[in-house]
């Protein structure tokens, strides 16, 4: 049988035959709604799973329905994009069949609109024009699998099926996640991704940690650290490791910059901000309407000693750009990059960070007492300033003083809150 729509290659490399516990889920039943089936139809009191099916010929509309319901499943149908996606609105399906040319929202469209929704449920795509764009498209945007027309009765019945399978195992595994404590799985393919990562942008603010001169009981600034709202990116690396696979590494660092700036504005501290190197290259970082630009002289720009700065082109220029508007530019994470002097003869930094895998326990291990020491001594004949990161005791802040660190940081002064958090002395 053909239901009017052969099969492509699939958008997932074939595997093996599927495990026990897959077999087991594709073949578990729940019970059916009390939707009617079609006329000549097998009425079943049980169904497999729950699927929506999407195209705008009626014909291979109802063919797929009656099909799938035939089998087992519950069927919810639409004839267009738009309203598969009112159809999503306080409902989840096991599996999404949409074909790919319909006017109004096409099918790439609709499964980003779905990624919106669920970012695990598979979404087979189906055309009647394969076309190699096309394809690189819908794998591009995570669809599970990419049939043409005619589809095989029994072809789409195995695309429903395994699919059926992978989503719940993808819901079993976003369960053992949250019991251990994690936050929601990333999305995968593009538009899940492009879905988590516009809720994050949406939802970023600023955490805020004073940066303490200790022996004056003075704050002398305050480092601004990514946060976001967004479950599915629960910590900054995964917001940045988002933007990087997005591209959209410029519009992450421009927010970063303007959040961070905005409570400063009447404050007397600096302001420490964490750059990425690209961020270098981006002229709205020395733009002068930029809101970090407004107070570049109480503003320090930190750049890790764990990147790569050969990608920037000019960097010498260009930091002399930004240091002759007023900012000062700090080495971060020093003693755990593999830059060597790299970081140091290009930025010429007037401050640098110890890594807090130095400071951690430094009062019971000689050898990072030593290093700590010959650093900052070094440091501070260049004329550079000295922070040690990540204090969290009372020994290592006592040793770290002892070591002539000049400014301190860490949970034991103040955890990272918003503007400002009280320091514990």
């Amino acid at each position: 049988m053909v239901v009017s729509l052969t099969q492509a290659e699939s958008a997932q490399p074939s595997g093996g035959p599927p495990s026990s516990a897959l077999r087991e889920a594709s073949s578990t039943v729940i019970p059916v709604s009390s939707s009617e089936p079609e006329s000549g139809e097998r009425s079943d009191k049980t169904v497999k799973a729950s699927v929506l099916v999407v195209d705008d010929d009626p014909d291979v509309l109802r063919g797929v329905v009656r099909l799938l319901r035939s089998h087992g499943y519950s069927v919810t149908s639409a004839s267009n994009g738009a309203e598969a996606a009112r159809s999503l609105n306080g409902r989840s399906f096991d599996v999404i069949i949409s074909d790919i040319k319909m006017p109004g929202m096409d099918g790439i469209q609709l499964l980003r609109e779905v990624r919106e929704h669920d970012l695990h449920v598979p979404v087979v795509l189906v055309t009647g024009e394969p076309a190699v764009s096309t394809a690189v498209q819908a794998l591009e945007y995570g669809a599970f699998q990419y049939l043409t027309k005619p589809v095989e009765s029994d072809a789409l019945l195995r695309a429903v099926s395994k699919a059926v399978s992978m989503h719940r195992m993808a819901r079993v595994k976003q369960q053992a996640a949250e019991l251990l404590g994690h936050a929601g799985a990333l999305g995968a393919d593009r538009a899940g991704l492009e879905a988590s990562f516009d809720r994050a942008m949406q939802s970023l603010w600023m955490a805020y940690q004073p940066i303490l001169d200790f022996r004056r009981k003075k704050i002398y600034g305050y480092e601004a650290l990514l946060r976001s709202n967004e479950p599915s990116l629960p910590h900054p690396g995964a917001v940045l490791d988002a933007a990087t696979r997005l591209g959209r590494l410029d519009a992450l660092g421009r927010s970063i910059r303007d959040l961070a700036a905005a409570p400063m504005v009447d404050a007397t501290e600096m302001l420490f901000v964490n750059l990425h190197v690209t961020d270098l290259v981006d002229p709205w970082l020395s733009a002068p309407d930029s809101a970090l630009s407004q107070i570049a002289h109480r503003v320090v720009l930190e750049v890790t000693e764990r990147s790569s700065l050969d990608e920037v082109k000019d960097v010498r220029a260009r930091v002399a750009a930004l240091r002759e508007m007023g900012f000062r530019i700090a080495v971060d994470d020093l003693g755990a990059g593999y830059a060597g002097l790299t970081s140091f003869t290009l930025l010429e930094p007037e401050i640098v960070k110890l890594d807090m895998s130095l400071v951690r326990d430094v009062h019971k291990n000689s050898t990072k007492q030593k290093v700590i020491r010959s650093m900052t001594a070094l440091s501070q004949d260049m004329g550079m300033t000295v922070v040690a990161e990540g204090v969290e005791t009372i020994e290592e802040r006592d040793t770290l003083i002892d070591l002539d660190c000049d400014l301190l940081q860490g949970f034991l002064f103040a955890k990272p809150g918003r503007p400002f958090p009280e320091v514990k002395w």
